[in-house]
């Protein structure tokens, strides 16, 4: 008796279990077009360092095949402060939608990222519609310090991938005293922190192509199967009343 009760699942509504089904992992078809990588940076400085860590990135991912968007920040308003139909919002949510995987880099400031780093990711929701823009899509998080090396902002940029259900890899990117490592022509300097970069930018690309045409099936949830089933029922008998 106490065997059959620890074996037995009361808890668990057995119509919206799924064991794991291996074929799916494997996709009939594979997109062949280049990855689509958005690109957000968290200052408005004329000379932003975060911007041209962004920069950096962005002619690193087009070498490695990808196609690229920069989203440019001046302008977007706070959160709460304009509705959604703000162009610079509108112009974030489309890009947003279309990629396929998304690179972050923030200053720290005061220990933290920025409050413009923060207003674009508030400005995303998780979803639009019956479309959850970031979900199943891939993460880098970097940061630039203006002295020395911290992680603050990348820890707490993969808070915030986490709770935006996306797929941030592991590696990330850490720049310490970012203003001694670009030249006159705003190029980084070779270093370790460039190799870094590369290294980071890299991991994304593979990463992206590994989970772009699996995303649905590795966020596909027993709960959210569960409720939609449920939210199907309700409306089924609002009807039928």
């Amino acid at each position: 008796m106490g065997d059959m009760l620890m074996n037995a699942f009361p808890a668990l509504e057995e119509t919206h279990f799924r064991t794991l089904e291996q074929q799916r992992l494997e996709p009939a078809q594979r997109a062949d077009h280049p990855p689509r990588i958005l690109l957000l940076y968290g200052s408005l400085r004329k000379r932003s360092f975060s911007r041209l860590v962004v920069e950096e990135s962005a002619r690193l991912l087009e070498k490695m095949g990808c196609d690229i968007r920069i989203f440019d920040p001046a302008g977007l308003p706070l959160p709460d402060a304009e509705d959604a139909t703000h162009p610079k919002v509108t112009e974030l949510r489309e890009l947003v939608t279309w990629s396929e995987g998304m690179v972050w880099c923030s200053p720290e400031r005061h220990g933290a990222m920025t409050g413009i780093m923060k207003a674009q990711i508030d400005w995303i929701p998780l979803s639009l519609g019956a479309v959850r823009p970031t979900q199943g899509k891939t993460l880098a998080v970097m940061q630039v310090c203006g002295g020395s090396q911290s992680f603050n902002a990348v820890n707490q940029l993969r808070i915030l991938g986490r709770w935006m259900r996306m797929i941030t890899i592991p590696n990330q990117s850490s720049v310490a005293k970012a203003f001694l490592e670009f030249d006159e022509n705003d190029r980084m300097k070779p270093s370790g922190y460039y190799d870094r970069i590369v290294d980071v930018m890299e991991e994304l690309v593979k990463f992206t192509w590994l989970t772009r045409d699996r995303s649905a099936y590795l966020t596909d949830r027993y709960s959210e199967r569960k409720e939609s089933a449920e939210e199907l029922m309700k409306r089924v008998n609002q009807k039928s009343l």
